[in-house]
């Protein structure tokens, strides 16, 4: 089995690293304590000697390929975008938690319904900690998952530098600690699909703290994306308006910008290639495909938030929370006709992530030879 020396050299090297954090979560967690995360979000080792070389870390790297016939029957997936139970649109009830959201507010409508239903102890989610940043953050009350919801631009925040960067990425799966030292066992994650993934491998390996983790809710993701200096200037260029001028800003199938005085812009994803993070490139994983609920803005009209149902524990809580946290879109919005044809959206967006992905790979593999 392959040491995270060979992780160094097949995931890092080449800028493969998705900084998901779940190398370090499990080695920290069942107190081998030899791997910590850099100042740059990478792994590495902290105290090299209390390494024991079980390789672990290397197979549930969300970039390896080990454990994935496994982790796919855990999951039931299918192909070609894992299992899909139903697909709907959906929004918050609560218009306030509508007006701060990216979409329809219904990722902190369900956390809600779950918190208030004694459901889980709290749940791992980011909060806006500067104009383009998000860390991650254990919420355990009502307001920390409020102030979770949404991405809007507010320069009176705090910045939080990463490197020479700022990035819309969050390192989720790193706050696993803090919820082991808290004695925390019932647990929702809210997160990218590499970090899905990574999740999914400890809970295929047995191993802690998967056990601790009840409900996995993964966002739709074409990519993260970086605010250098230098990226913000070509993206005012491309846009046409000035970084300050920024509310919020939401990916759809297209990057969607909206500016204080009211103006929506929106920019092709593929003109923004230059500004994601250089591991985006070669995920595969559009719709969280390992999910117990995915979600994510496209195919759903503004203010609405398309939901996939992937597993039978997902189905059953989103049933719950009808009614009580979200309401669904009813027949007279004509949404019931075209399900069919979001998740056809949703399907072509995962065909192109994942073409993109391959062909990415390729022209590294054939740079290194």
């Amino acid at each position: 089995m392959k040491t995270f020396l060979d992780l160094i050299e097949d995931v890092q090297k080449p800028g493969l690293c998705h900084h998901c954090g779940g190398c370090v979560t499990f080695c920290t967690s069942i107190n081998y304590g030899a791997l910590e995360l850099g100042p740059s979000g990478m792994p590495q080792f902290g105290e090299k000697d209390k390494c024991i070389e079980c390789g672990l870390c290397y197979s549930i790297c969300p970039e390896v390929n080990e454990l994935e016939d496994e982790t796919r029957k855990k999951v039931s997936w299918e192909p070609p975008i894992g299992k899909v139970i139903e697909t709907t649109t959906a929004r918050a009830i609560d218009s306030n938690i509508r007006k701060n959201a990216t979409d329809g507010g219904v990722v902190t409508a369900i956390l809600l319904h779950l918190f208030n239903a004694g459901r889980i102890d709290g749940a791992i989610v980011t909060q806006q900690t500067g104009p383009f940043s998000r860390q991650p953050h254990l919420a355990t009350t009502k307001d920390d998952i409020l102030l979770s919801a949404g991405f809007y631009f507010d320069t009176s925040h705090g910045i939080n530098h990463f490197s020479s960067d700022y990035s819309t990425y969050s390192p989720s799966v790193q706050e696993f600690r803090p919820m082991i030292e808290k004695g925390l066992t019932r647990i929702a994650l809210v997160g990218t699909p590499c970090q899905i993934r990574a999740v999914r491998k400890i809970e295929t390996l047995g191993i802690v703290p998967s056990d601790s983790i009840k409900f996995c809710l993964g966002l739709f993701c074409s990519g993260n994306f970086l605010f250098s200096e230098a990226e913000k200037a070509k993206l005012e260029e491309i846009g046409k308006f000035k970084i300050d001028d920024l509310k919020k800003i939401n990916v759809k199938d297209e990057f969607i910008v909206h500016l204080k005085n009211g103006k929506i812009i929106t920019i092709p994803l593929n003109k923004l290639d230059f500004m994601k993070r250089y591991a985006c490139r070669f995920c595969k994983d559009y719709s969280s495909e390992y999910a117990d609920i995915s979600f994510g803005g496209i195919g759903a009209k503004e203010g609405w938030t398309t939901v996939i149902t992937r597993s039978p524990l997902g189905r059953a809580v989103f049933a719950d929370a009808k009614g009580k946290t979200i309401e669904v879109s009813s027949p007279t919005s004509g949404f019931e006709e075209n399900a069919s044809k979001t998740l056809e959206k949703v399907k072509k967006a995962s065909s192109l992530k994942l073409k993109n992905a391959e062909d990415n790979r390729k022209k590294m593999d054939k740079k290194k030879k």
